[in-house]
């Protein structure tokens, strides 16, 4: 069997488990083809990103566990954990990708709703009389 490359990559809620192995290029994201699983085209273009930043488009078949979060967030795991995925296969590659920003982990989350608050931010009306 070939060699088998694992990373993890997270977004907002969303954690991926992607396994990533030489060969055509396809891309299977929870048992389904990536066009199937991501409705938008922005979307499939966010996970092949780093593939594009290294030109290593149609060299590897990624398999990718997604849970949590919406379709965004999975899209943006999915393109953390491939890229982490590529420095396993040729720590070369870290340059272009660092620069591209796809190896830092996106840290902005939803803001939680505070008590008394209609929102995160969001006060109810106020009224001096």
């Amino acid at each position: 069997m070939a060699d088998v490359f694992i990373a993890v990559g997270r977004r907002k809620t969303s954690i991926a488990r992607v396994r990533m192995q030489a060969g055509t290029g396809e891309v299977t994201v929870n048992d389904k083809a990536m066009a199937e699983y991501f409705s938008r085209e922005t979307l499939k273009g966010i996970v092949v990103q780093p593939f594009e930043v290294t030109s290593m488009q149609g060299k590897f078949n990624v398999v990718a566990n997604v849970s949590g979060g919406g379709e965004s967030g999975q899209a943006g795991a999915v393109r953390h954990g491939i890229s982490r995925a590529l420095i396993i296969v040729d720590p070369a590659l870290r340059p272009p990708l660092k620069k591209a920003g796809l190896l830092t982990r996106d840290p902005r989350m939803k803001e939680r709703k505070k008590y008394g608050q209609k929102g995160a931010r969001k006060r109810f009306q106020f009224s001096k009389r």
